[in-house]
């Protein structure tokens, strides 16, 4: 494809009339008449491919109108009498697709499918998350008939490493007459993604644009004014580096035989057509010049940096301690700053002075986001007419009349009621599913204007707006603090400027103290970033693949997957490393040659020295760990110890001891009211008892009065015992004085052959050392790399055979006569349970641990297999409500410890814990307890009750319909269902 500047030719406005003359009459050509705008020519180009029967990946920005191609598949569907599947990776963007094509389509032609809602699962559209598409695709299932596209919307997901497994098993496994619109944001390796889709379906085209239709600008708010982040006139459009492909390892595939084609004017930028080897087609815009960071920021940041380097030299005198010194120093430094930080009820007031509003504040924290609500309303901000008041309160009332009303308070209804109608809302998971479809769709509508939102958003809920703001740049990921990548800022901001309606978007970065403005821009011209695979065989999959293959051809399907893609290309690399680095090591060996002998010989003998000398100071590491952790397992409830250094230093009081735990973690309470968990690292010696005093039976770790009351009483018990507490010293010997006398021989020998080697006398010996140790440092490189190499070829495979060790371990896999592989009964019940602690459900049920568990009970215990608690959170093993519940708790941590045991050995990745933390609101909601009732006394959410609950209602459904489950424990199943499927559980918008 070629791009001509200058008027076109008589006879290219003839050609280009006659082929639109031909389009129109395609399915196409009417598909474009029916929109009421024109097809970019990236839409064109991939709506064209699924005309021709090919499939089609296509890279493009968030907002540049991506779905259209997805809705071209539909109506292609529905013309030729064929069904079409659309999946998305979260629910609520299914709700919102199910919504649209409905509309657009006829609810009677359109379903929606997602784990926890079914309406109209035969029809011939159905909206559905990526997950149940796999499930139907592993039994089989008849609403498979007829299929003749699938929409995967979100495709880049698949690099999720808890769920983006699900999407490489979809595309294996479906029909190969099967057409696959696969839609993603603009990742740099476009070209292998579509180079693997090739492989394994067939003929893909692949449509690459970074075009934005709406230009973006990039800002930076400095106290309540705005300031451009980039010198000059520059978009979004012209600040990518000079290569989509610069971020490829230099492993991936060459684009030979490129053709470089004349600029547009339009899109101020270069298109090149680039051939690979397989059959898919690739177009890929190239971007431009780096451009000027602002220089006033620059100045600022100068400025910031000059006077906290003034504070922290200017103060203290040498009577001060210096840790404390330093805290104070780094706090003050945290908090100088040239610039006074705008209060987010400013910064929403600054973007509507500037007409920047419907605006979204991307806040990491659910806290903080109903926090800015909260600040907002405090301050009087208004953002709506009293037209619009009334229609939002018209409409908020229409959407809550059915969620009973002794729920209300605790959803938070008044206040989320309250900021709606100023025009303004929160919206992140812990909120009630049904509240934030609410707020999607107002502000859609233009009648919220300010929404406070945390990343979830960003996964495709279809909320555009004219600005998008990030409060900071760096967010928790559940372990600690990091900043946001490249994909991440441009996901975020990819929200701004709404197609048809804006003529511009803009993104604001609030100034904070420490803002690097070189690094917000790097961030901000990056905009693509790699997708790499997070695949791996679980059971399930492994055992539904042998049931449908047998496992010779399993494993060859498990080695056609994008992981296994990725990484035999990666080895093309690895092993261009390895001759190199063979070529150094030749001339390393060169150079440590001895006139007076062996010098390698002698390398190694100071090599075997020093392995021998610091084996020994490991082992006297592990004595001491092995003695401290034996110590910990001697304690016991009510034992007051005393902890020396560290963070926990002090006394405390034993809680809670788990025998089962793979290492002694004991809970205590420490003298300052903390609750805590002291494990071997914590400790510098062994712990022996103080004193011990009596737990109270009421004692609740979660009251603060209750431990307020036992740190006294644990206080009190060590004034009372004083003379004891002081006899009670540290361990310092381990048992290991003097180091064993093997070990000590071992090192004698090894100094004597060194002083007796002939190499040991020469004069240039620390010369040939160095190179030695070059040799060295560079051979143990070279052999990991080999064994990378090693380690890559048929990877999944390899797990796959390791997986399949454990199922026959456990009696899921069975070898007949022939020496062939078979399913097992229990095997069978496998295949219908999805879900990250597949086998440990399978091996709940197998061992009886629900089989003494009523309707009520059922339910709290499926939360333990699907829950998963903050780390945080994670505290005493609660009593259970009942006895049934205590014998099948018994049964699933006994499973778990066993299987997690099996899976080291088998060195595969560890089945998750059983969580506790849910158990007693679920059960107390399958009572019929009021929600109210329910949270008492838990940091849940509403939100996050509903969603956990949907998810009780999931598995339930899964076990209800296990092939030979006893029908008594399949109807208590379905009474469990609907125990838990009432109130706001049940409640959805979508119907």
């Amino acid at each position: 494809m070629s791009f001509l500047s200058g008027s076109p030719s008589p006879s290219d406005r003839y050609q280009a009339a006659a082929h639109r003359a031909a389009e129109a009459k395609t399915y196409l050509g009417a598909f474009a008449l029916s929109l009421d705008f024109e097809l970019d020519d990236f839409q064109r180009e991939a709506c064209r491919s699924l005309q021709e029967g090919r499939g089609v990946l296509v890279a493009a920005p968030t907002g540049a109108g991506k779905t259209i191609v997805g809705e071209f598949a539909i109506y292609l569907a529905l013309q030729r009498g064929l069904k079409a599947f659309y999946t998305t990776p979260i629910k609520a963007l299914s709700n919102q697709k199910f919504s649209e094509l409905s509309a657009k389509y006829g609810a009677e032609n359109v379903g929606l499918l997602t784990g926890d809602t079914t309406i109209n699962g035969d029809a011939p559209v159905v909206v559905m998350t990526t997950e149940v598409l796999r499930n139907m695709l592993y039994a089989d299932s008849e609403t498979l008939g007829d299929l003749g596209f699938v929409v995967m919307d979100e495709v880049h997901y698949l690099a999720d490493r808890f769920r983006g497994a699900v999407w490489e098993e979809v595309i294996i496994h479906l029909p190969s007459e099967v057409q696959v619109a696969s839609l993603s944001a603009t990742v740099s390796n476009a070209e292998e993604f579509g180079a693997w889709l090739d492989t394994v379906r067939g003929d893909t085209d692949v449509i690459v644009s970074e075009h934005r239709p709406v230009p973006l600008w990039q800002h930076v708010m400095v106290g309540r004014e705005i300031v451009d982040l980039f010198a000059g006139d520059t978009t979004f459009d012209e600040i990518a580096p000079g290569s989509v492909d610069d971020a490829l390892d230099s492993e991936a595939p060459d684009l030979s035989e490129s053709e470089e084609v004349p600029e547009e004017p339009a899109a101020s930028a270069r298109q090149v057509s680039a051939k690979r080897s397989s059959s898919a087609k690739v177009r890929q815009v190239v971007a431009g010049p780096e451009f000027e960071v602002n220089p006033d920021l620059l100045a600022m940041a100068r400025s910031e940096s000059r006077m906290n380097l003034s504070g922290r030299f200017g103060h203290g005198g040498r009577s001060r301690r210096r840790q404390d010194r330093y805290r104070d120093e780094r706090q003050q430094s945290e908090q100088r700053s040239p610039v006074r930080k705008a209060s987010r009820p400013q910064v929403i007031e600054s973007l509507r002075r500037q007409d920047l509003l419907p605006a979204i504040t991307f806040i990491f924290s659910r806290a903080g986001c109903d926090a800015a609500v909260a600040q907002c309303a405090a301050s009087g901000l208004w953002l709506t007419t009293e037209r619009e008041q009334q229609i939002i309160a018209q409409r908020v009332d229409e959407a809550s009349h059915e969620i009973p009303a002794d729920d209300l308070d605790v959803l938070g209804f008044w206040s989320w009621r309250d900021g709606l109608l100023r025009g303004f809302a929160a919206h992140h998971a812990g909120m009630l599913p049904t509240f934030k479809e609410v707020v999607e769709k107002l502000f859609a509508d233009g009648l919220v204007k300010a929404v406070f939102a945390t990343e979830t958003l960003a996964l495709g809920v279809n909320m555009p707006a004219r600005c998008v703001v990030l409060e900071k740049l760096e967010k928790f990921n559940g372990e600690a603090h990091v900043n946001i990548t490249a994909g991440e800022y441009t996901q975020l901001t990819g929200r701004a400027g709404r197609r048809g309606i804006d003529v511009e978007g803009h993104a604001v970065v609030l100034w904070q103290p420490g803002t690097d403005p070189a690094a917000v821009a790097g961030l901000a011209s990056r905009r693509t970033y790699p997708l790499n695979s997070s695949f791996r065989p679980t059971y399930n999959m492994s055992i539904n693949l042998i049931a449908q293959f047998g496992r010779v051809r399993a494993r060859e399907i498990l080695e056609s997957s994008f992981a296994q893609f990725q990484a035999d290309r990666s080895v093309v690399g690895l092993a261009r490393q390895v001759r190199g680095r063979e070529e150094s090591l030749a001339g390393y060996a060169k150079s440590m040659e001895c006139h007076l002998g062996d010098f390698t010989e002698y390398a190694k003998l100071r090599r075997e020295l020093s392995d021998a000398e610091n084996f020994a100071a490991r082992d006297h590491q592990r004595a001491r760990k092995t003695r401290v952790a034996d110590s910990l397992t001697r304690l016991i409830p009510g034992d007051i110890i005393s902890i020396h250094g560290g963070r926990l230093a002090g006394h405390a009081v034993v809680l809670d001891v788990d025998p089962n735990a793979r290492e002694p973690r004991p809970s205590v309470l420490t003298s300052d009211n903390q609750l805590r968990r002291i494990g071997v690292h914590d400790l510098d010696g062994p712990v022996s008892p103080v004193t011990r005093i009596r737990i109270p039976k009421a004692f609740n770790a979660k009251v603060p009065k209750s431990r307020r009351d036992l740190a006294a009483s644990m206080r009190h018990a060590i004034s009372e015992d004083a003379p004891q507490s002081r006899r009670n010293s540290r361990h310092e010997d381990f048992g290991l004085g003097a180091r064993l006398p093997d070990q000590e021989q071992k090192i004698a020998d090894l100094r004597r052959a060194l002083r007796s080697h002939p190499c040991h006398g020469c004069s240039e010996r620390e010369d040939h050392a160095r190179w030695s140790e070059r040799w060295w440092k560079l051979r143990k490189e070279t052999d990991g790399l080999v064994r990378q190499i090693q380690g890559r070829t048929n990877t999944i495979a390899k797990t796959f055979d390791r997986v399949c060790d454990v199922l026959s371990a456990y009696g899921y896999l069975e070898t007949n006569d022939a020496g062939h592989v078979t399913i097992s009964t229990d095997g069978q019940r496998l295949r219908r349970i999805y879900g990250e602690k597949d086998l440990l459900i399978s091996q709940a049920v197998r061992r009886g641990a629900i089989n003494d568990l009523d309707a009520a009970e059922l339910a709290s215990f499926a939360s333990t297999l699907v829950y998963q608690a903050k780390r945080e959170d994670r505290g005493l093993r609660p009593k259970m409500p009942s006895v049934s519940l205590e014998s099948a708790v018994d049964v699933v941590i006994r499973e778990w410890s066993q299987l997690e045991d099996t899976e080291e050995h088998h060195r595969l990745p560890l089945t998750g814990e059983p969580e506790l933390g849910l158990m007693w609101p679920m059960f107390k909601w399958a009572k019929g307890r009021h929600l109210q009732e329910v949270l008492n006394g838990t940091d849940l959410a509403a939100g996050d009750f509903v969603r956990w609950a949907k998810q009780v209602v999931d598995l339930l459904d899964q076990l209800a319909k296990i092939p030979q489950l006893d029908p008594r424990l399949a109807r208590i199943c379905r009474d469990s269902i609907d125990l838990v499927r009432r109130g706001v559980v049940a409640y959805s918008t979508v119907s």
